[in-house]
């Protein structure tokens, strides 16, 4: 049996004691979705991508009315993260060309003479060594790996090698060159590990390197067992996520605000916005500014520009502006620095579908709700569960996948979206007081009045 580690357990009683039973979201919510896991049935936590449907029917610019129910109503535990932050690629690993040194004589800090047989790009293709021996010394397991193809630094050296019939404990000390004549420590002493006991294998064979050469020479520090190797790879960082961007086309309408003419736009949902792009019919070259705020009383924020957006044939176009910060305002305006005439621009708007991890807690089928005025998700800590379970699974770890379904149900629709007029209790009990006093005074005044004077 794995006991889960402090941190682990510490995270989850807090998801556990943090997240009251809810009631079921049928009064609170517009509409919701069930969630397919059908591929991850026996995972302990889950994500889900939102589609263009729950933004529209998001109503709190935070997204705090989106939340996840189990089967009997119960809120569970769930936090919505960016699209990039649930995903940690896995390093890359490219397996590298390596060659046998001579192991006779071939001390630790020797004097080795390599005379390599290189392609135009510098790979080598053949390896001649020689070894200036030290008096009384031997070992054996050196190794040329040629690195000189890689177009990226390589973090780290992985090995494989044979499974050994004994325990494998052997120092090693890695040393990079860029021309096979001079050579500089890489990683000066490392551990290579192969135990077995009970059927369970221990095996390190990661080297970490602190620099990077085209080639590089892997010695042993001392004499003794040495793994009889098969492959080598480099290990690289992981490719930069390429963000998957949807685009929404808004239609807008010519107003004039302040002296200036310009174009508003309605975003009809909570997206996070963090590109623009303006189209005009035909060839055209202006510069837009964009602004945005929350209510029609509000005043206008600026989000960027000015800059160039242009349309020149059928390729020629502009790329999309960021901005500087996600934005979910509800009401958008174009301003240009020319006139446009009557032509009316098309804004898109780009955004990144953000993600939904959330716990399996209670029996499934889980469902996600969306859009409400009064209702508010239970906050809890996700993002440190998630780097907690990463550093005991692995980095390449992630929540199992869950699908929304096509159709929505729809629960309390717009019944749900509209505010709740809250009424403060005090300041009515205070007034209520008031004017109690008051007709208590005006009351023992009458009384007072109506009363026949006293005799002398």
């Amino acid at each position: 049996m794995t006991l889960a580690p402090p941190r682990v357990l510490y995270l989850l009683g807090l998801l556990l004691s943090g997240v009251a039973p809810a009631a079921a979201p049928g009064e609170d919510y517009a509409r919701q979705w069930t969630l397919d896991t059908e591929g991850g049935a026996a995972a302990g936590a889950y994500r889900v991508v939102l589609d263009e449907a729950v933004y529209r029917t998001a109503d709190d610019r935070q997204l705090r009315d989106v939340a996840v129910f189990n089967a009997q109503g119960g809120q569970v535990a769930a936090s919505v993260l960016s699209a990039a932050q649930p995903l940690v690629q896995a390093p890359r690993r490219v397996e590298l060309p390596w060659f046998a040194l001579p192991g006779e004589g071939g001390s630790p800090g020797g004097d080795l003479r390599l005379v390599a047989e290189r392609d135009d790009e510098g790979r080598i293709r053949r390896v001649e060594a020689g070894v200036h021996t030290r008096p009384g010394s031997s070992a054996a397991g050196q190794w040329l790996v040629d690195a000189s193809a890689l177009r990226a630094p390589a973090r780290a050296l992985v090995l494989q090698w044979r499974v050994p019939g004994q325990p494998l404990q052997a120092g090693y000390r890695v040393e990079g060159s860029d021309d096979l004549r001079s050579w500089h420590i890489l990683n000066g002493s490392t551990t290579l590990l192969d135990l077995e006991r009970g059927g369970e294998r221990l095996v390190q064979n990661r080297i970490a390197l602190d620099g990077q050469a085209r080639y590089l020479r892997l010695q042993p520090l001392r004499a003794g067992p040495v793994p009889v190797l098969v492959t080598v790879s480099a290990e690289l960082p992981p490719l930069p996520l390429q963000p998957s961007w949807r685009w929404l086309e808004l239609q807008g309408q010519p107003r004039s605000e302040g002296g200036r003419a310009g174009f508003e736009f309605r975003l009809p949902g909570r997206f996070p916005v963090e590109r623009a792009d303006v189209v005009l019919p035909g060839n055209s070259a202006v510069q837009w500014t964009l602004l945005s705020r929350e209510e029609d009383s509000a005043t206008w924020t600026w989000r960027a520009g000015p800059w160039m957006a242009y349309q020149v044939g059928e390729e020629g176009r502009s790329e999309p502006r960021a901005l500087p910060a996600r934005v979910r305002d509800r009401h958008w305006r174009l301003v240009p620095a020319s006139p446009v005439g009557d032509a009316v621009p098309v804004l898109r708007l780009g955004y990144q579908p953000e993600v939904v991890v959330f716990l399996a807690q209670g029996e499934p089928p889980y469902a996600l709700a969306a859009g409400s005025a009064r209702a508010r998700r239970d906050e809890a800590p996700i993002r440190p569960l998630l780097d907690a379970l990463r550093a005991r699974r692995g980095v390449g770890w992630e929540p199992a996948p869950a699908t929304l379904a096509d159709t929505p149900r729809e629960l309390a629709g717009e019944r749900a979206l509209q505010p709740v007029r809250e009424y403060d209790w005090k300041s009515w009990l205070l007034w209520a007081l008031l004017v109690g006093g008051a007709l208590v005074v005006a009351l023992l005044g009458l009384s007072l009045l109506r009363r026949p004077p006293a005799e002398s």
